[in-house]
């Protein structure tokens, strides 16, 4: 069978256990159509770039697939169907990755760049030699 990974906004005045609800009645489709879901993540309410119906914020959620090709069309069906809905995107991919997704990651403090010392005593200490000289 293919696999997929399909993403869904949902309006921001839904609460997070009617997203989920949500998402598990897609899941129910695709079972129902023979397949299964692999991964089902929940990101949270994020900021989305415009507005879309007049909502400033949506529900992200993803769903990892390994289902035929009907199933998913059936899914994507009911989708267009849900007035809670945004936007929805399913895509086609070649395996199934069941790792945690990058907005699922949280990063560590190893990860950022480092600033040493030099840099913030350099930085203050042209703006302060500065100002005393014009006293």
């Amino acid at each position: 069978m293919p696999y997929y990974e399909s993403v869904l906004i949902a309006r921001q005045d839904l609460s997070t256990q009617q997203v989920e609800a949500m998402a598990e009645q897609f899941a129910g489709v695709i079972q129902s159509g023979g397949g299964k879901v692999a991964k089902n993540e929940y990101w949270g309410l994020k900021p989305l770039a415009y507005r879309i119906k007049k909502n400033r914020k949506g529900h992200y959620h993803q769903l990892t697939i390994d289902a035929p090709a009907a199933a998913v069309q059936e899914m994507e069906r009911q989708m267009r169907l849900n007035e809670d809905l945004l936007r929805h995107l399913t895509v086609r991919t070649d395996e199934l990755n069941l790792e945690p997704s990058i907005m699922m990651q949280k990063p560590s403090r190893d990860d950022r760049p480092r600033r040493s010392n030099f840099e913030r005593n350099d930085k203050n200490s042209g703006d302060s030699s500065a100002k005393k000289g014009d006293e």
